[in-house]
C-alpha cells in the first residue's frame, strides 16, 4: 500500500499506528496528520532511534498495512 492510501485512510491508520508503536501519543498523531516524514519524525524522538531505522520500520509496516 502506497503513503497516499494510509494517509486518506489516516483516522483509521492512527490505531494500527498506535498498535505498532505504543509509545506515540495522540498528539504525536494529531501533529503527524497523515505526513510521513513528521510520523518518522515522531518514531524517532519516541523510540531513540536513528532516522534510518524509524524510517526503515514505517517502510515495512506500510507494507503490512491493512
Amino acid at each position: 500500500m502506497n503513503w497516499d492510501e494510509i494517509k486518506g485512510d489516516w483516522k483509521q491508520a492512527k490505531g494500527k499506528v498506535k498498535q505498532q508503536w505504543g509509545k506515540l501519543t495522540d498528539d504525536d498523531l494529531t501533529y503527524a496528520d497523515g505526513k510521513r516524514d513528521e510520523l518518522v519524525g515522531k518514531i524517532q524522538e519516541r523510540y531513540g532511534i536513528a532516522k534510518d531505522e524509524a524510517d526503515k520500520q514505517l517502510k515495512d509496516w506500510e507494507g503490512n498495512y491493512r
